[in-house]
Formats: C-alpha cells, structure tokens, sequence
C-alpha cells in the first residue's frame, strides 16, 4: 500500500476530515531513517486498513505545515484523532513500537 502524500492544499481535510485516527509520516527525501520507516509503515497501513488513516508529508515542499508541529528532526511521526494531536514519536521505530501509538 502506497501512502498518501500530503501538502498545503489537502493537510487540513486529510487530518480533521477524517472520523479515524490519522497517522502523518513528516519525512524528507534526503533522510536515511526516512527511507527505512516507508515500508514499514506501508505495511502497518495495510494492517490497519478501515481502522485509521495514514499519510506522508515532505517537510521540504511543506515547511509551513512541519513548523507549525515543531517539527524539528526527521522521521517525526504524528497522531491526531479529530484534527488536534494526540501522538508524537521520533525516528525510526520497529512495526511493533508503531502499533503502540493506536492503544
């Protein structure tokens, strides 16, 4: 499963439209741990498909969007349940630490 990425156009509707949880992956091309959290997440995603949402977003073509989070390393990965965040983790972290964000 392929996430979705998201910009300036489409945050606001991903993560407060949504009734689920929404998970949002800031990330940047250039970051090594970046690239080995993407197919764990994909797989995570495809696991926990219908029961929350999740979503990419390039810190480099958003930087607005990831200064408003503080944003300030990556892979920071974000929570939110109803638009507000509930969640946050940095780095890297195994399928198993993931899971235990959902609890």
């Amino acid at each position: 499963m392929t996430l979705e990425h998201l910009n300036e156009s489409n945050f606001e509707t991903a993560v407060k439209g949504s009734g689920k949880p929404v998970l949002v992956d800031f990330f940047a091309t250039w970051c090594g741990p970046c690239k080995m959290l993407g197919p764990v997440l994909e797989e995570l995603a495809g696991e926990m498909e219908g029961q929350a949402d999740f979503y990419k977003l390039d810190i480099d073509e958003a930087p607005d969007i990831a200064n408003r989070f503080g944003v300030m390393s990556v892979p920071t990965l974000i929570l939110f349940q109803d638009g507000q965040e509930i969640k946050r983790t940095l780095g890297f972290q195994p399928k198993s630490k993931l899971k235990t964000l959902f609890d």
